[in-house]
């Protein structure tokens, strides 16, 4: 396992955060995440993807979760710029299918894990169990549960399967990294604005995003909930201010980077045996009479 680094939006591990506390703009007065810093963070994350490919020892698990507007298309794009496509590997979850419904809430995330040496991210993952299913109780009705599921207690239950899920990953070379993206409600207003005042942006805009704003301080409570009983030191939740966007991509930016550069990955060793196979086909390459 590794030790999560550390952030002033690193969510405790205790059990104490507080949404209500949590920055949605930066705490440190820092300067956006823009040229010569932006090219050095993206030049380094593409040797460290390079290095964990080659290693072929870790994987790892990028998972964002947002509030409607708050980035996270966004900011996988920006921190992923430049990253080798064939080591990097995006999915997003939206309703679940027939067929995801005819298995367990956590079959459609676990069948999209990342292999090692690959970055998997998850736009949006297996918390919408614990968060808009748990705003919207109803949707459990074509869930298909067995009758004997306790619904009293389902919600804390599920949080502990996504635990022990994560520690269980953790301890077999998963390196998770969790990000909430958190934006205001003010914030989001704007960009539901905008994108309804330029053309260009109308297709980003759905009037049902409009309608789960009725339910912001719910969604408030199910991320708190949430946040605390699943952030550990094997998988951390960053709280990650979302009003400023280039600052918000800079701190995930260098969080990830912080995290690879923290496990040890470097290129594996040759063994004797690979040395003689080397040996012999450079003395053959030499030989060649081209």
């Amino acid at each position: 396992m590794f030790d999560a680094p550390e952030s002033p939006y690193l969510v405790p591990f205790d059990g104490s955060f507080k949404v209500e506390k949590a920055s949605t703009t930066p705490l440190t007065g820092g300067k956006p995440h823009k040229g010569k810093h932006r090219r050095n963070r993206t030049d380094e994350l593409k040797k460290l993807q390079r290095v964990l490919a080659a290693g072929d020892k870790h994987a790892i698990l990028l998972v964002f979760q947002a509030m409607d507007a708050a980035g996270k298309d966004g900011t996988i794009r920006s921190v992923m710029q430049g990253v080798d496509p064939s080591g990097c590997q995006v999915f997003s979850f939206k309703k679940p299918s027939n067929l995801e419904l005819d298995h367990d809430f956590l079959w459609r995330t676990t069948c999209r894990l990342p292999e090692r040496g690959r970055i998997g991210i998850f736009n949006r993952s297996q918390y919408e169990e614990v968060l808009v299913v748990r705003v919207h109780p109803e949707i459990l009705r074509y869930q298909r549960l067995p009758d004997e599921i306790d619904m009293s207690t389902i919600w804390e239950d599920r949080l502990t399967s996504i635990r022990q899920q994560e520690e269980h990953l953790a301890r077999n070379g998963t390196v998770i990294l969790k990000f909430w993206l958190n934006v205001s409600k003010e914030e989001q207003k704007r960009r539901f604005l905008a994108r309804l005042d330029a053309t260009e942006k109308n297709w980003k805009f759905e009037p049902k995003d409009v309608v789960e704003r009725r339910f912001w301080d719910d969604y408030m409570r199910a991320y708190e909930d949430a946040l605390n009983a699943t952030s550990r030191p094997w998988a951390p939740w960053y709280a990650i201010p979302a009003d400023d966007k280039p600052y918000m991509r800079g701190c995930v930016a260098d969080i990830i980077i912080g995290t690879l550069q923290s496990i040890g990955l470097e290129y594996p060793e040759p063994s004797a045996e690979d040395r003689l196979e080397y040996a012999a086909s450079r003395e053959e390459l030499n030989a060649d009479e081209v």
